[in-house]
């Protein structure tokens, strides 16, 4: 373990749900404001254009397809001309689920299902960013990594009809678990994560990694004959049962696609295929940026591009050299190269990264050591920003 994951471990007391939520109280108001400041920008900018707000949200891109998994099921798909196949297998059930679930308990359509989900997982995922900023360094990095959080360009699609927030939340909350040494917790979220989105891979990796340092641990004990008590043996078995849930949720829809599909373990990946998303190791995605070099003023976005591949590097490089805990590092390792390094829809990649909320720790670190007069106008300022850009991009290209 690392210094900072000792200090971490050791703390004890944690205060119960009201406690807690009185705690996180700035960072979730401070985060609602944000993304309410969102949603009247979209709203303001989309009336201007003769649009809808409300369908943008929640009628368009992959929100469509889950609202169809949600009514119909799985099976539908749609044969392009060039012979690719969309299939609505490549998309994970929990929220489809989530979405019938609201529709039949209540009078909402599965599209207004989908967004009460994501504005009560947003919440969800905010606070449970709070939680692991402020377990890991103290309440004010935790409110300023959920300010940062909410004001990232693409925040808007924290409001859409889609699962990043409720991968966030589900991921955010398995890392306190295992910070706070509730294994099980945190494997039964894992499996959750698993079920929402292919880059659960990276909740269950994270849990795995947790577990063999402790397991490790505790062979260091014993072979230095240190007291091993009932409870500790608890622990282990605990400890045990989390890595075994932490899997189940993605290997098993995966396992049920291969089943359906008659094409085995790795019929997923043949899913995939049809909609050409896969993973090469980010060529397809150099070629991309390369290609912006052909021509001017489509070279300023190819030198953007670097830049911000160059700003995720430096901020993963921060967060190791800060020693950040281990299942941090793990988990927004894995979630940094899958968005990266996938053969996907490269306008995707920026929400794809949303869930990477650990590269903001270092940020958040700086944010709070300034005064708050001088921070507020600096989120203010950002936050509006931002606003004004995801309803710009919303009514653009958007985020397919």
């Amino acid at each position: 373990m690392t210094d900072l994951e000792t200090r971490t471990a050791g703390r004890t007391g944690a205060p119960g749900p009201p406690g807690a939520l009185r705690r996180a109280a700035p960072a979730l108001l401070g985060y609602a404001a944000v993304r309410a400041l969102g949603l009247l920008a979209l709203a303001l900018w989309s009336a201007a254009r003769d649009k809808s707000a409300y369908t943008l949200l929640t009628a368009r891109w992959d929100s469509l397809w889950y609202t169809r998994v949600a009514e119909l099921g799985y099976g539908y798909e749609v044969r392009l001309p060039n012979g690719d196949v969309h299939s609505n297998l490549a998309f994970f059930p929990l929220l489809p689920w989530l979405e019938r679930l609201g529709a039949a308990v209540s009078p909402l359509s599965y599209a207004d299902a989908g967004f009460v989900v994501s504005l009560l997982a947003s919440l969800a995922a905010a606070w449970g960013i709070f939680a692991v900023a402020d377990h890991v360094y103290d309440r004010r990095v935790g409110v300023c990594a959920v300010l940062l959080w909410a004001v990232l360009p693409v925040g808007v699609v924290q409001s859409m009809a889609y699962s990043e927030s409720l991968f966030t939340a589900l991921a955010a909350w398995s890392l306190y678990a295992v910070l706070t040494g509730r294994w099980v917790t945190a494997g039964l979220l894992a499996s959750l994560a698993g079920l929402t989105r292919p880059v659960g891979l990276a909740v269950t990796a994270a849990v795995w990694a947790a577990a063999v340092v402790a397991f490790g641990r505790d062979r260091n004990r014993r072979d230095g004959h240190d007291d091993h008590d009932g409870p500790d043996g608890r622990d282990r078995a605990r400890r045990v049962l989390g890595m075994l849930l932490a899997p189940l949720g993605a290997a098993g829809y995966v396992l049920w696609v291969g089943h359906r599909t008659g094409k085995g373990p790795l019929g997923y990946l043949d899913v995939q295929a049809g909609w050409r998303n896969g993973f090469d190791g980010g060529a397809a995605f150099a070629r991309f940026v390369a290609a912006k070099f052909t021509s001017f003023p489509a070279a300023l976005a190819g030198v953007g591009l670097i830049l911000g591949v160059a700003l995720l590097v430096w901020l993963y490089v921060v967060c190791v050299r800060q020693r950040q805990p281990l299942p941090l590092l793990v988990y927004t390792g894995i979630v940094t190269v899958l968005a990266l390094c996938a053969s996907s829809y490269f306008g995707s990649k920026p929400r794809l990264l949303l869930p990477a909320f650990p590269l903001l720790l270092p940020l958040a670190l700086g944010l709070a050591r300034l005064r708050t007069p001088r921070s507020a106008p600096v989120v203010c300022a950002v936050a509006a920003a931002s606003a004004v850009y995801g309803a710009f991009w919303l009514n653009g290209s958007g985020p397919p």
